[in-house]
This record gives C-alpha cells, sequence and structure tokens, in this order.
C-alpha cells in the first residue's frame, strides 16, 4: 500500500465524513427538506464506497449508483446488511434534488438513510484504517 494511495483514501472519507455531519445535523434548521438530508446521506455513502477503489488503487467509477459501486466491491469485500442498504439511497443522488413527482420524503426515511450512510461510512473506515 502506497502512503499516497492511503493519504487520498483517507481525504475521500473525510468529504463522506462531513457529508454524513450534514445529513446528522440537519435538522436543526427547519427550512430544510429531508430530501436534502437524504441527498447529503447519500453522498456520504457514495464518498466512502469509492474512498475504498482509491485505496485498493482502482478506478474509481464516475457513478452514483450505489448498487453498482456495492456490486463491484462485493467482488473483493464482505458487506453487511446495513452496508447493502446503503444501494437504496441512490434515489437521493439526482431524483429527489430537484422539485418533481416523487414521492414525499419522510423523517423515517431520513432517518433510515443517514442509518446507512453511517454504517457505510464507518465500515469503509475500518478497513482503511487497518492499513
Amino acid at each position: 500500500m502506497s502512503d499516497g494511495r492511503l493519504s487520498e483514501a483517507q481525504k475521500w472519507l473525510k468529504k463522506a465524513k462531513s457529508s454524513l455531519a450534514k445529513a446528522k445535523v440537519g435538522l436543526l434548521f427547519p427550512e430544510i427538506l429531508y430530501e436534502d438530508l437524504c441527498f447529503d446521506a447519500q453522498q456520504a455513502a457514495e464518498k466512502a464506497l469509492k474512498a475504498l477503489f482509491v485505496f485498493q488503487g482502482w478506478p474509481v467509477p464516475r457513478s452514483h449508483d450505489l448498487a453498482r459501486l456495492l456490486r463491484k466491491l462485493a467482488r473483493h469485500y464482505s458487506l453487511p446488511a446495513q452496508v447493502q442498504e446503503a444501494a437504496i439511497l441512490t434515489i437521493y443522488a439526482v431524483t429527489t434534488r430537484y422539485p418533481g413527482t416523487w414521492e414525499t420524503v419522510t423523517e423515517e426515511d431520513w432517518q433510515r438513510a443517514v442509518g446507512a450512510a453511517e454504517a457505510t461510512v464507518n465500515w469503509a473506515e475500518g478497513i482503511i484504517s487497518r492499513e
């Protein structure tokens, strides 16, 4: 493992943690919509998964599709159930970012999104920190 790859993966994790923090504290402001908080949760999970690609020296897929990223990682890692659940966050990457005809995002949806994102960030950090 090169120090450069480890350092770059840690930068991705730092961004993931920042997105996760935004997803978790957003309700301090009543103007923030649940779907916007879920977008931050999606971003946290995406950046954490991509940190593993960087860590391994693999090309980072240019995709927001977490199911796709998880399938690629599952070839090399055992994915915990709550990390696998992060695939549900993909809808928040694009669909709910703009006004549309999608279903209203609820507090329960937000809590589930934050839980999946937090599990994903912690899982990726655990792998990278063992190096």
